[in-house]
């Protein structure tokens, strides 16, 4: 039975954070917390919901992120065409279902042949790499698919990359894409040789006498080695690693060589580029099943991690109708192999409380060696999920992993281990001891328990302070995890707005910002420097996008996309901050203004009007704007389109195209496709058997456009 609006909302979001722990782990800090399985049943799970509630933008940002912001210590790069993620398919029918909606996308038959390339997926760290006229210019990483880091000199150390593109009909500008992996034969080199300095530094610490040091880590799989070494700040150190590099398909190019995927990749292999092979180009399903098969029994004895096929649309004019949705194209899926699986000990169930309360199980797990990888632990989602496996302290249990991170508990198994008592679910919060309450199924939120103390809460302020300063809000380098904590414990800074007012109160001996927070005992230069950077940061930082302010505030149900559509809608932080008090006043026309806009739901306009039913969060607003926050418009524009920021509204039956392709081309000219007719909509675009939004658009005098006129505005 479909879920509720309100229920499905819930989720959404429970879902989005979770998703988004995850890609900090793994694409943030190459320390994955949750197995590929996992991650990926979060992701099947969360396009579920929003296919069934299509007009949810609850953490839509979660559809559309692709790996994580870029880390410090690299200059940033701006992808010129953005580097997507994968949708993923665990079976053969998944997979069919895949290219049957890309038909359907198209306004082809079942039937309809439709000639897709099949192509190992190599398990590393993505990367383009940008030639000019034949030569390599410039190299970054994916980031979190609009920008990356500049690795370019790190890429250079890589054999396997060519210097220079050869042959004939090399263009102007081509950008390679693909990935950089360790194989796991140099993957036990290099651990072999850590091992080594380790132990030669033990040696000498004994004999010195002197108190035992941190060994450095053992990498756990290849795709970890790989990335790491490819962040290496001294590209001496990146040399020193045995990186390979294969490419798989490209981004921006002034021409291209040919009319398919698979033509262009046989001309990239004759200039001089190392291309993922082998791979397959047909038209039958069951002949790619059948590789699939092939290339699933043979990974055991390949040097190098794979975790499935690609398969793509070979046609690059199908390729490029289909365009993307979210954070993946719609001519690619990924068919994933099946995950390896363990048993191990469960020994403790432990609370994560999260920043707007949410209580999540996480379970402690006897070490274990899956596939290479050691996993220690792994998220329980919420106490239905324990009850319905009937999860307890001290049971063996059945683990299973699919690429190289930590795994998801499959099932108990029965008769194994010292099982404990039935799990129960705290009815206090583990950080502050306040009540936790379970959500009904009248809010969408029964699977979900919150901690009931909100700003009491440590844990949630801290969290909200985190979220705050993290890279896709108003990131504020040199305030990790471990800063922020020093200073919410030492009372400096307990609300965002504290950031903003920390030079007025420590103007008198600013080394004290360092001090104060660390204890630190280092010389009073070094404090002052540091101090000096992170109060010139945070200065920076009062000026930043209107998107990035509203995402910063933490408000439940609202992402970075819904942040960018409300900021849209509102202009700049005044008029956001008015629009929420009136919201919170019951002004009903101010609802119906911002439901009218694509992707906003119920459950967004109920977040905002709590947000600002909470007196304490307007007079936060007034405070960060008082200590010099100036929050400034977004920017609409998109390919410099003259139609950018214009809003549309599209109804009846489209014929040269399918309403879904329209939608997208819209998107592509900067346009805000709306759900509602309004005085404030732009065009109208009316297809066959449009009805009661072609009327009140002529009633309200607006401009209503035949398909025909429609594609004519096309580029």
């Amino acid at each position: 039975m479909p879920l509720s609006q309100e229920k499905a909302a819930a989720e959404m979001k429970r879902l989005a954070g979770e998703i988004a722990r995850a890609d900090k782990a793994y694409h943030g800090e190459d320390k994955p917390e949750i197995s590929d399985a996992d991650y990926d049943a979060l992701r099947k799970r969360y396009d579920a919901l929003r296919q069934e509630h299509p007009d949810l933008a609850a953490s839509e940002d979660a559809a559309r992120r692709v790996g994580y912001p870029t880390q410090s210590g690299f200059a940033k790069i701006r992808h010129a065409v953005p580097m997507l993620s994968l949708a993923n398919g665990f079976s053969e029918e998944e997979a069919r279902d895949f290219f049957r909606k890309a038909r359907r996308f198209l306004g082809m038959s079942e039937d309809a042949p439709l000639s897709i390339l099949a192509e190992p997926k190599v398990d590393g760290l993505s990367a383009s790499l940008l030639y000019e006229k034949g030569v390599f210019v410039r190299g970054a990483t994916r980031g979190d698919g609009s920008e990356g880091e500049d690795v370019t000199e790190n890429l250079r150390t890589i054999p396997s990359i060519p210097k220079n593109l050869t042959g004939s009909g090399v263009p102007e500008v081509f950008e390679i894409r693909g990935e950089v992996y360790m194989t796991h034969r140099d993957l036990e080199a290099l651990n072999d040789k850590i091992r080594e300095e380790n132990a030669f530094e033990r040696e000498i610490r004994e004999r010195e006498g002197r108190k035992p040091k941190r060994e450095r880590p053992l990498y756990a799989n290849p795709r970890n080695a790989a990335a790491g070494s490819l962040r290496q700040l001294d590209s001496a150190m990146t040399a020193e690693r045995s990186l390979h590099f294969l490419a798989h398909g490209w981004g921006v190019a002034s021409d291209l060589p040919a009319a398919t995927h698979s033509g262009v990749m046989d001309h990239l292999a004759r200039w001089g580029a190392p291309i993922v092979a082998p791979c397959l180009v047909a038209a039958d399903m069951a002949e790619l099943f059948g590789f699939y098969r092939e290339m699933e029994a043979a990974r055991a004895s390949m040097d190098f991690d794979m975790d499935g096929l690609v398969y793509k649309a070979d046609r690059l004019d199908l390729r490029e109708r289909l365009g993307s949705v979210g954070r993946a194209p719609r001519w690619a899926v990924a068919h994933k192999f099946s995950p390896e699986r363990a048993e191990t000990i469960l020994e403790k169930i432990e609370i994560s409380v999260g920043r707007t309360g949410a209580l999540t199980p996480v379970a402690r797990l006897r070490p274990v060696t899956v596939g290479g990888v050691v996993v220690r632990n792994a998220t329980l989602h919420n106490e239905d999920e324990i009850r319905r496996k009937d999860i307890r302290e001290g049971d063996r249990v059945i683990i299973r992993r699919a690429g190289d991170v930590i795994p998801q508990v499959v099932e108990v198994v029965s008769g194994g281990g010292a099982r404990g008592l039935a799990w129960v679910f705290p009815e206090r919060c583990p950080v502050c001891g306040s009540a936790t309450v379970r959500g009904s199924v009248e809010d969408g939120e029964e699977a979900v328990r919150r901690c009931m103390g909100g700003f009491g809460c440590e844990a949630q302020a801290l969290e909200r302070l985190k979220h705050c300063v993290s890279k896709a809000a108003f990131d504020i380098d040199g305030l990790g995890g471990e800063q922020i904590v020093l200073y919410y414990e030492r009372g400096m800074v307990r609300r965002p707005s504290d950031l903003f007012r920390l030079r007025e109160r420590y103007a008198g001996d600013p080394p004290d910002i360092w001090r104060y927070a660390s204890g630190s005992k280092e010389k009073i230069g070094t404090l002052k420097e540091s101090a000096a950077k992170l109060l010139d940061m945070i200065d920076a930082r009062k000026t930043l996008s209107l998107d990035r302010f509203i995402y910063a505030l933490g408000i439940r149900h609202i992402g970075e996309k819904t942040a960018r559509i409300l900021a849209l809608f509102y202009g700049d932080g005044g008029s956001f901050r008015r629009g929420v008090e009136v919201l919170a006043g019951g002004g009903g026309s101010a609802a119906e203004e911002i439901l009218a806009l694509d992707g906003i739901g119920e459950t967004v306009v109920v977040s905002l009007r709590e947000f600002g039913m909470e007196g304490r969060n307007l007079e936060e607003l007034d405070r960060m704007f008082s200590f010099g926050v100036l929050p400034s418009p977004v920017e609409a524009v998109v390919g410099g389109s003259a139609y950018s920021g214009m809003s549309v509204v599209f109804t009846g039956k489209m014929e040269g195209m399918t309403r879904a392709e329209a939608k997208v081309r819209a998107e592509l000219l900067g346009m805000r496709v709306v759900g509602s007719v309004s005085a404030k909509t732009d065009y109208v675009v009316a297809g066959e058997g449009d009805g009661s939004k072609r009327r009140k658009a002529e009633e309200l005098g607006l401009r209503v456009l035949s398909e025909s006129e429609w594609l004519d505005m096309l580029p």
